[in-house]
């Protein structure tokens, strides 16, 4: 692993950390106020319905005590005491009820059917003895009970809380309830909003974490751009280096043959042309002639060499007239055809721009005398406000690009063509089909002005 890699990991992995820790630490303390907070709820409501059924059963005994207070126990003063209690009924679900301290049922306004049975053994879904809990709160002087009971309104068994008083004298126990699912109802609703709450504060950890991953990564990110912008533009000026150091030992070279060796050979053949004169045309050996046409070859050969190495006429005329030279040398060496058509000021561009469309020309000219077999090639040196365009164009049979360019072994020149032209910022492309074959290389105006002032101070 890099060390850049490393260390984005080291700034990840902690802030995960933390957040997740602070993602438990906020969940655990809103589930600790979720569960205070169900508890004054559920107390709250539980004192509202206390404070509700004692004065519901202290309504129930003013209703009762004139007839209680009569001290008559016949069964006419207790039937209109339960008759009495029996319409004290309030909404749907809220009545009072009735039972002897045996556990006989003697009122039930909403289960009739409840009426004279003996309950004394009834108990309620959770285990509680219902029946025998209010007689026992009652013979207290008074007591709540909770329990689970049939809902009138629902028919379901539901949670309630009742509230029973007794009366000695009769010895009934009387009483009424309220059923709790209202409270139930509401502390769920007060879990689902705190889930929610949770949930969302859990989302924006989690946001915020993914935030902070993704700028975390965008500024690893940023600064590995940087860096391979830095090390491209490194990596192009060290190639820019190269190849002028290359077209510099070129030029070293061709003024060495042109002003050293070629001087050599022109002065030697001199003096072998001298001692023919003075020796006559008669009397010449043979082998003296052979030397002097042998001089005057190797003359040419090392004019020729010195001239590809660095034309003259590309540092003295300008690149127009160095790509018609080589122009004409290629129309003397083959059988292909060859025009030049230039536009706007191109003899005025920087010297490392024409050294560069020099050497695509000269390597798209030496590619296709070899493999085209080409009857004619078009060269278009244009010079425009945006900045040069060269185009080589034939009409050869043309090869396969993409293979081409996959291939290690082949293509050589063209990756070479490639890179000295983006070296200096321009694009290079090729379109081949038989038939028609494109080079293109175009400079923007910005690459070239880059090295007018070098050209400046050179001139």
């Amino acid at each position: 692993m890099r060390l850049r890699a490393k260390l984005l990991l080291l700034a990840i992995v902690p802030l995960l950390l933390s957040l997740a820790l602070l993602a438990w630490v906020v969940r655990q303390q809103q589930r600790d106020l979720s569960q205070r907070e169900r508890e004054l709820v559920e107390a709250t409501y539980m004192a509202a319905k206390e404070a509700e059924l004692l004065n519901l059963v202290a309504l129930a005994r003013s209703n009762l005590a004139p007839l209680y207070d009569t001290r008559r126990e016949d069964d006419a003063i207790r039937a209109e005491a339960l008759a009495r209690l029996a319409a004290l009924d309030y909404g749907i679900d809220g009545y009072f009820f009735v039972f002897d301290t045996s556990g006989r049922n003697l009122l039930h306004p909403r289960q009739p059917e409840l009426h004279g049975r003996d309950l004394w053994d009834l108990r309620d879904s959770r285990g509680v003895p219902v029946i025998r809990e209010l007689i026992a709160r009652a013979h207290e002087g008074g007591g709540f009970v909770r329990y689970q009971w049939q809902k009138p309104s629902s028919g379901t068994p539901s949670p309630k809380l009742a509230y029973a008083i007794s009366l000695q004298r009769w010895n009934w126990v009387v009483g009424t309830g309220l059923y709790l699912d209202d409270i139930a109802s509401t502390l769920a609703e007060v879990d689902r909003q705190v889930d929610e709450n949770i949930h969302g504060t859990l989302r924006w950890i989690a946001a915020t974490a993914a935030i902070g991953v993704l700028l975390i990564g965008a500024s690893g990110l940023a600064l590995n751009l940087s860096d391979a912008r830095i090390a491209e533009s490194k990596l192009r000026l060290l190639a820019r280096q190269v190849v002028q150091s290359q077209e510099d030992e070129r030029a070293r070279l061709s003024r060495e043959l042109h002003d050293g060796t070629s001087q050599n050979l022109v002065s030697t053949k001199l003096l072998l042309e001298s001692a023919a004169a003075q020796l006559g045309a008669k009397t010449v050996p043979p082998a003296l002639q052979r030397a002097v046409q042998r001089l005057t070859h190797a003359l040419h050969e090392v004019r020729v060499i010195s001239h590809r190495l660095r034309p003259a006429e590309l540092d003295v005329l300008g690149l127009p007239a160095a790509l018609d030279d080589l122009g004409q040398e290629f129309n003397r060496h083959g059988r292909t055809r060859f025009s030049l058509r230039v536009r706007g000021a191109a003899d005025e561009l920087p010297e490392e721009v024409d050294t560069v469309l020099f050497r695509v020309t000269q390597e798209s000219l030496t590619n296709i005398q070899k493999h085209a077999g080409a009857s004619s090639v078009q060269v278009r040196l244009i010079r425009h406000a945006r900045g040069v365009r060269l185009t080589i164009t034939d009409d050869g049979v043309g090869f396969d690009v993409p293979s081409i360019r996959v291939d290690p072994r082949r293509g050589i020149g063209l990756r070479n063509m490639r890179e000295r032209v983006e070296t200096i910022g321009g694009t290079f492309t090729i379109d081949s089909r038989p038939g028609r074959t494109v080079v293109r290389a175009e400079l923007p105006r910005a690459a070239i002005e880059r090295f007018e002032p070098r050209r400046t101070e050179a001139a």
